[in-house]
């Protein structure tokens, strides 16, 4: 660790678990007292050779003086991060000067020892980083600070692991049988692999989606709405750029990287392949878990990172992810944690408040904004927070973020606007190009609401399930479709009993609002999405979520009849087959399916949204709630909708439909949506409702592991969540959501059951489309799943 400074180094003293106290005392202190603190652990790891740089420390350290140790490390100063402190150490110590992308996160280590007689005490939470590297940096490329480092020498990881479990003397004694092996397992699953059974893991991932190309009719749009739907289709597109970026930074090297080297082998394509359903190294149909790792990425070439050697082209490393997909995504510093966020949030205006937990922008560090001037000044200056601010942290909206693509997708919006014949088309896109650059979605938010136009388009960020770490951060997504005339007539009578739902809902009437609008709802039939629409595919969607335009206006929806056809075809029969006993299997049809998705969207612009607390303050579901928001808020739209359909019923609103058919048909797909993975907004909130309702024995397991409704119970079941949910939201009480989500939101035994059933006999858990007529546009081939 550098210590040039006239002032003795402060700690953040933590707690025992590894929370921030508020406390900071200087490095001595810390030792003396046996205060927790955080460290920084760097790894330089050479795939070619396997092996890892260690440094031996320099003879005047107070710890561990002239023993070998790791590549480089050092304490987090009081108020600095754990990433940009890694970065300053690795070039303050060796001379390597790297970008963030290089840095994985691979695991935290509490380290407790005494030395020096019981002089110094080392009570260290150390944020572990592995730096991959193609081959080993020449030693002469070093530039060693001597205060610091005396030498530096690659080892063989399992020599040196060797060295470490026979408690070598000349060595810095770390556990490897204990936690910190956790580096050397990381090395060695990575890179002793079986390519072979990697393939067939991949293929049996793949296998979970059936491929469905969706070909829609273009025949009712007129010849200048054809013209602008190439302008569409390339403008959607580029909502994958946005969100490629937005899941990690170093994602779209990995993407490009990926499709650069498909061709190569069987695995390599197995790759892309999976990657292109997932838009990013982390697989949605099982729990966000890793099917790629740093080895699989972009190689990127630093000539100018050491000091230059005769003859070497320079530093080659690999563009890093973490195994654990970071909740926080890319809208946050990937060190930044809750409390980080709180204080600073805490220290704005309620309008700077509001601007930074909203959807439509990201948090960055000025520490390491400045590192970043400071590498490309070749400078060491970097850490100190923006003149005047003692937080590190500040906004950035997407228009700012993001302006390299937005300002193209402005480009063709405001062209498709000027070509199409549709006048509320042409507000909407224009007001949406607009929108993209000045980062005020409201108008054109109001716009989208008001499209009554053949070709459909929705554009822009929306949903924020991405943001796992507040649930605040919107993500961009585009749906591009055509509007199918008579199922949109059909289903008008369900956004026009808005208000009368709202009034009935199963919740204390002073929660209820009393002015909700009709919501309209177009049915459409997709040509085209992009953006965040990874993984499972969506059916429908209730936009926008902007509370201020829900309280002004209400909401839109939008369903995607042939994506809710081909899962009802390919998934949700095929499941019933299996899962649902033989007496009620007839009962499972998609009229039910759809009637119900339709129910569901609906209810997402019923209920409580913005909400008064406890205290008197106005508030949001959504801005109290956090990162359970998402799950809490498709319970709800589910079970309520659930609930609606009776209601309506009951009231002779629907005459023909069979209340029946709707329980049975929604406890089928109960196990369609639990096999997303509990991690998945979706999947969570049903798994919250179907083991509700199990518990109440409205849904029943049978001897033969099938499952039927008890029609005489189902219907209280179905009231008494809802009004569960309701109440929790109304009252933004994130405790009791959390506790009902723990007891429910959970995989119990009667779902794996019926899970394992459905994976004996391998009915896919979702769809992946196709989409001919856009990849003809964007000059796309269709990649079959292999």
């Amino acid at each position: 660790m550098a210590e040039p400074h006239t002032q003795e180094e402060h700690f953040d003293v933590l707690t025992k678990t590894g929370e921030k106290t508020g406390v900071s005392k200087p490095r001595g202190a810390v030792h003396r007292d046996g205060d927790y603190h955080r460290a920084v652990h760097v790894w330089i790891f050479a795939e070619s050779t396997q092996e890892l740089l260690i440094q031996l420390r320099a003879d005047c350290k107070d710890s561990w003086p002239g023993l070998w140790d790791i590549s480089s490390a050092g304490h987090i100063s009081a108020g600095d991060s754990s990433l940009v402190t890694a970065r300053r150490e690795l070039q303050e110590e060796l001379g390597v000067i790297l970008p963030k992308d290089a840095f994985e996160m691979i695991f935290v280590f509490l380290h407790e020892t005494i030395t020096n007689c019981g002089q110094f005490i080392n009570n260290e939470f150390e944020d572990v980083y592995l730096v991959t590297t193609l081959d080993p940096i020449p030693l002469e490329a070093f530039t060693l600070q001597e205060s610091e480092v005396s030498a530096v020498k690659y080892i063989h990881y399992l020599e040196y692991k060797s060295l470490l479990a026979n408690e070598d003397p000349g060595y810095v004694p770390y556990d490897v049988n204990g936690q910190y092996g956790q580096l050397f397992d990381i090395i060695t699953q990575r890179y002793k692999v079986d390519n072979v059974a990697r393939s067939l893991t991949l293929q049996k991932q793949l296998q979970r989606y059936a491929s469905v190309s969706l070909n829609v009719e273009l025949e009712g749009l007129t010849d200048a709405d054809k013209e602008a739907l190439d302008l569409l289709i390339k403008a959607a597109a580029i909502m994958d750029e946005i969100f490629c970026l937005q899941v990690w930074y170093s994602n779209p090297d990995l993407r490009d990287w990926l499709e650069k080297h498909a061709a190569s082998s069987q695995l390599d394509e197995l790759k892309w392949a999976y990657y292109l359903i997932n838009k990013s190294p982390w697989s949605s149909l099982d729990e966000n878990d890793a099917y790629l790792t740093t080895a699989d990425s972009a190689i990127k070439l630093l000539p100018e990172a050491t000091r230059p050697v005769c003859g070497w082209c320079g530093l080659k490393y690999k563009a890093a992810f973490p195994l654990q997909k970071p909740p926080g995504a890319n809208f946050y510093p990937p060190d930044m944690d809750k409390m980080e966020f709180k204080q600073w949030k805490d220290s704005l205006t309620e309008d700077q408040q509001d601007v930074v937990a909203g959807f439509f922008s990201v948090i960055r560090r000025h520490s390491e904004s400045n590192l970043d001037l400071s590498i490309c000044s070749r400078g060491l200056d970097s850490t100190n927070p923006s003149e005047g601010s003692i937080y590190d942290l500040y906004n950035v909206p997407f228009s700012q973020e993001y302006s390299s693509f937005l300002s193209k997708a402005a480009e063709l919006l405001h062209k498709a606007g000027d070509i199409t014949s549709s006048p509320s088309l042409k507000r909407l896109l224009h007001s949406k190009a607009n929108a993209f650059l000045s980062n005020d979605y409201y108008e054109s938010d109001m716009a989208w609401m008001d499209l009554d136009s053949k070709l459909d388009v929705t554009i822009g960020p929306y949903e924020t399930y991405e943001d796992a770490l507040f649930g605040y951060k919107a993500t961009f997504e585009a749906f591009i479709g055509i509007r199918d005339d008579k199922g949109t007539s059909q289903v008008k009578f369900f956004g026009d009993n808005l208000q009368v739902l709202e009034q009935n809902l199963p919740m204390d009437n002073a929660y209820k609002s009393k002015d909700v609008s009709a919501a309209p709802i177009r049915v459409v039939q997709l040509l085209y999405n992009a953006g965040d629409v990874k993984g499972p595919q969506t059916v429908a969607f209730n936009l926008p979520n902007d509370e201020r335009i829900v309280k002004d206006r209400g909401t839109s929806m939008v369903m995607l009849k042939n994506v809710s056809e081909a899962k009802f075809k390919h998934i949700l029969q095929p499941i019933a087959d299996v899962c649902i006993t033989n007496e009620q299997r007839g009962y499972v049809d998609f009229d039910s399916f759809f009637t119900h998705t339709i129910c569901h969207e609906c209810c997402h612009g019923i209920g409580p949204h913005t909400i008064t607390l406890p205290n008197g303050k106005k508030s949001t579901v959504r801005l109290e709630l956090q990162e359970l928001h998402s799950a809490m808020e498709e319970a709800k739209a589910d079970i309520v909708g659930l609930w609606a359909l009776k209601f309506l019923n009951l009231q002779g609103l629907l005459p023909g439909a069979s209340l029946k058919s709707v329980y049975t048909t929604f406890l089928a797909g109960c196990f369609r949506s639990v096999r997303f993975g509990l991690t998945e907004a979706h999947g969570k909130g049903q798994a919250l409702q179907f083991n509700w309702l199990h518990e109440k024995e409205a849904f029943v397991l049978n001897p033969d592991e099938t499952f039927s409704v008890n029609f005489d119970k189902v219907e209280d079941a179905v009231e008494s969540l809802s009004r569960e949910v309701l109440t929790i939201q109304a009252r933004g009480d994130k405790e009791s959501a959390s506790r009902l989500l723990q007891k429910y939101g959970v995989m119990s035994e009667p779902l794996k059951l019926a899970l394992q059933n459905l994976e004996r006999i391998q009915v896919p858990v979702d769809i992946a489309p196709d989409f001919p007529i856009a990849n003809k546009i964007l000059g796309k081939k269709t990649l079959p799943l292999c």
